[in-house]
């Protein structure tokens, strides 16, 4: 059978060799700017598109080709249920949970309904509005620091922390107008902003007997934007007895909204009070999946498609074992210096190091040019040992091992993050990424510009000798960047 992978870049790639693993065919879809991608170049055939956003395309493509099954990896259409719907309607397998439980969770409100029916406690909050009027009294009854959310979907997109009076009617404005061009929806709701909090999320899978079985946690507290930059698992701030709470809440949500296939029920956690309070259901396979399949020895697109094609989970919730500890961190061509915003750029130099317990998953290799039309992350880089401390070590001495020239990109920040007081000893939350960002924007630690554009010039050179000249400098430079 073939698959069709309606995605791009690094999930594009990670998909296709578990399914060739597998004995699956794989069909990829690009558009224009995708064109010379390695993801366009691994699967077995690809076709090009308009956008992947274009269901009525995408799902021509999967019937010229012959596909018999769709995955949608994550982002894009990957959270629709329309492309789930027109998938099944197309007389293919939809390689995810059904279009009703999609809607089920996929609406904020509805899937914190779900969750206090289900005995699962949420953040207190208004009812869903699109008028700033409404949104705005409700926003003064509760009190600031009040954070605003789209009601239509996630990625940080339409979310505004409101701590100030002063143009709040404003702010709401701009979070609606944020979640009406990404999701369509310019509703939103407000919920009483819970600080210090860490973000925590379940990796769940089902069958269609109604197993759900829970796979560990993963610690997602990191982030910038209010997007994720390093999950780590297991997470610190859990005991057996919290854990145990947790993943029962996970598998209540599930079970109340009749889940199938992969996904995740994410958590903010309230150390003060002890309390954990529901935050959303992500219908789909995770970007920081892989840290869950180094820690249980699971392939989860496997286990994906086991559950796609109508078998029963053959393992049971006494088989899952966690062994070690797994960090990822994302590295994006994006300037920590503007607070993070995408730098899109052709990737002059990239090499990554090989060592034990180090998994590298990308999309792309040196020369790929990282396009401002998509997401500009570069790398997922996954590290696994025994215990965190270890993982934490082999993750910094593995960036400090990558050679990284062409845009900007948060190479650099994601070390002196790694290596910050709060991460070493575990207290890390929501707002933890911003504080560290202000130190590391006072000391002056990175290249000197003459330096760097020393180096363009060096790169500029046709003719290099087996040890040029670029790499002798870097040699030089190393040990004053990474003392």
């Amino acid at each position: 059978m073939k698959v069709l992978i309606a995605n791009r870049g690094e999930i594009a790639i990670r998909l296709h060799r578990t399914l060739s693993e597998m004995g699956f065919k794989t069909v990829g879809i690009y558009t224009e700017a995708d064109a010379d991608w390695p993801f366009v170049h691994e699967v077995d055939e690809a076709h090009p598109v308009s956008s992947y956003l274009n269901v009525e395309e995408i799902i021509d493509v999967a019937r010229r080709s012959g596909a018999g099954a769709v995955h949608p990896g994550y982002g894009f259409l990957a959270e629709n249920p329309t492309f789930a719907r027109a998938v099944k309607e197309a007389g293919m397998i939809f390689v995810g949970p059904t279009p009703e439980a999609m809607e089920r969770v996929g609406d904020k409100a509805k899937a914190k309904e779900i969750a206090r029916s289900v005995g699962v406690p949420t953040v207190p909050g208004s009812e869903p509005s699109d008028d700033p009027d409404a949104i705005l009294e409700a926003v003064k009854r509760m009190g600031l620091p009040v954070l605003l959310k789209a009601v239509g979907g996630g990625g940080g997109k339409g979310m505004k922390l409101l701590r100030d009076e002063r143009n709040l009617r404003e702010a709401i404005v701009s979070a609606q107008r944020e979640a009406l061009g990404a999701f369509g929806d310019g509703r939103l709701i407000a919920e009483r902003y819970v600080f210090p909090a860490r973000h925590i999320e379940v990796q769940i899978i089902a069958d269609d007997t109604g197993k759900v079985l829970v796979l560990g946690e993963r610690e997602c507290s990191l982030q910038r934007r209010h997007q994720k930059i390093l999950e780590e698992t297991p997470s610190l701030a859990l005991d057996d007895k919290l854990r145990e709470r947790l993943y029962g809440y996970a598998r209540r949500i599930a079970e109340g909204v009749g889940y199938t296939n992969a996904g995740t029920v994410e958590f903010l956690y309230d150390e003060e009070r002890g309390e954990f309070y529901f935050l959303e259901v992500n219908a789909r396979l995770q970007v920081e999946h892989p840290i869950t399949e180094m820690t249980t020895g699971l392939d989860l697109v496997r286990l994906q498609m086991d559950v796609a094609l109508g078998g029963a989970l053959a393992v049971g919730q006494e088989d899952i074992r966690r062994v070690g500890h797994s960090i990822e961190v994302r590295l994006y061509a994006e300037d920590p210096e503007r607070d993070f915003l995408p730098s899109a750029g052709k990737l002059e130099q990239l090499e990554f190091p090989m060592m034990p317990g180090l998994r590298i998953d990308t999309g792309v290799i040196e020369g790929t040019v990282v396009s401002h039309l998509y997401d500009p992350m570069i790398a997922k880089v996954i590290t696994y040992a025994p215990d965190r401390e270890q993982a934490r070590r082999k993750m910094v001495e593995a960036l400090k091992r990558i050679l990284l020239f062409g845009p900007k990109s948060n190479l650099h920040f994601l070390i002196y993050l790694l290596e910050s007081e709060e991460y070493v000893s575990g207290r890390t939350y929501t707002h933890t990424v911003g504080e560290i960002l202000r130190r590391y924007l006072e000391e002056d630690f990175r290249l000197p510009e003459d330096i760097e554009e020393f180096v363009r010039r060096l790169r500029s050179r046709r003719e290099r000798s087996p040890k040029d000249e670029e790499t002798i400098l870097y040699e030089r430079i190393r040990p004053a960047i990474y003392p």
